[in-house]
């Protein structure tokens, strides 16, 4: 049976990357692209996902969603990927119009279409995703797997001692996500500091495959890679979004995992949205998130080089 893909991002650097594997892998399973602002400002993220779904002369719709969190302003993350949050090397980022429309509701109405096989992918703050619930409860009831890269599961943040920056954006939106009985797969930021990193070297080998695709996963990594240099002492720069993407693509990607339940902290200060994981055999909380806990990192390697060649 021929999967259905949704995916919701804040498209920057490495989203887009992820992008990239996702519309050489799915081709035609994929039934949209929601943008949620995150790591830059919406609009941003607007233009950036058509700046590569035009790269690869797709026809996957884009749709606009939320412009700020729930509860909280927006805080983004250009310090880490670049004002443009594409490394600002001066891709050719037009001004496109996205699809009509809202990428809440078209979540919705895919959800409403492909009803118990739409899997979703979110690559950012789950604003859209939380909103979606709130407004259609039984979506999540339609979804048949909502893969998160978000969160981390040994608690070692890269936005505060304790966070990872997806769920600190939003820690609202993400509480709603996780409290629901959605069927979640987390795979959290220790996974990419862990099985994605990039070195120089292999950057180089990357680039050298090519291709305009690859030249642009390399290069947008230019204010990432000075950004692990000077602030999390990574050796290169990380792939979070990408290798979240290719446990999407196949089991095989995956080495050890556990079903927990997972909460949010709403606390400001340095444990403003941290995931909490409950690792106790406890009837009131069903473990509805599957958490990844070590991966195939030649599968990954496998599959982007595959995408980028």
């Amino acid at each position: 049976m021929k999967r259905r893909i949704f995916i919701d991002t804040d498209t920057a650097s490495d989203d887009a990357v992820a992008l990239l594997m996702a519309f050489e892998h799915f081709e035609s399973s994929l039934v949209g692209i929601g943008v949620v602002a995150g790591n830059v400002p919406l609009q941003q993220g607007v233009q950036n996902a058509m700046f590569v779904r035009d790269l690869v002369n797709m026809l996957t719709p884009v749709y606009a969603g939320a412009s700020e969190p729930i509860a909280r302003p927006l805080e983004t993350a250009q310090n880490v990927h670049g004002q443009d949050g594409m490394g600002d090397i001066g891709l050719p980022i037009g001004q496109n119009f996205a699809n009509q429309g809202h990428a809440v509701d078209a979540l919705i109405d895919a959800a409403d279409r492909y009803s118990g096989s739409l899997e979703l992918v979110t690559l950012g703050p789950l604003t859209n995703i939380a909103l979606a619930i709130s407004e259609k409860p039984e979506i999540v009831h339609q979804i048949k797997r909502c893969f998160i890269m978000g969160g981390t599961s040994d608690n070692i943040g890269n936005v505060t001692p304790f966070s990872e920056f997806n769920m600190w954006v939003d820690p609202e939106a993400a509480d709603i996500v996780f409290r629901s009985c959605l069927r979640k797969v987390m795979i959290g930021w220790d996974i990419s500091r862990k099985y994605a990193v990039i070195n120089d070297e292999e950057a180089q080998i990357l680039r050298s495959l090519g291709t305009e695709k690859a030249r642009v996963a390399v290069d947008s990594q230019k204010v990432l890679r000075q950004f692990c240099e000077q602030e999390t002492g990574i050796d290169g720069f990380d792939l979070p979004d990408p290798i979240a993407m290719s446990v999407v693509f196949s089991d095989e990607a995956v080495i050890r995992s556990i079903a927990s339940s997972v909460r949010i902290s709403l606390e400001d200060g340095s444990k403003r949205g941290m995931t909490i994981i409950d690792h106790r055999d406890n009837a009131d909380h069903e473990k509805t998130t599957v958490i990844v806990l070590e991966c195939n990192r030649q599968y990954f390697m496998d599959k982007l080089i595959q995408s980028l060649r």
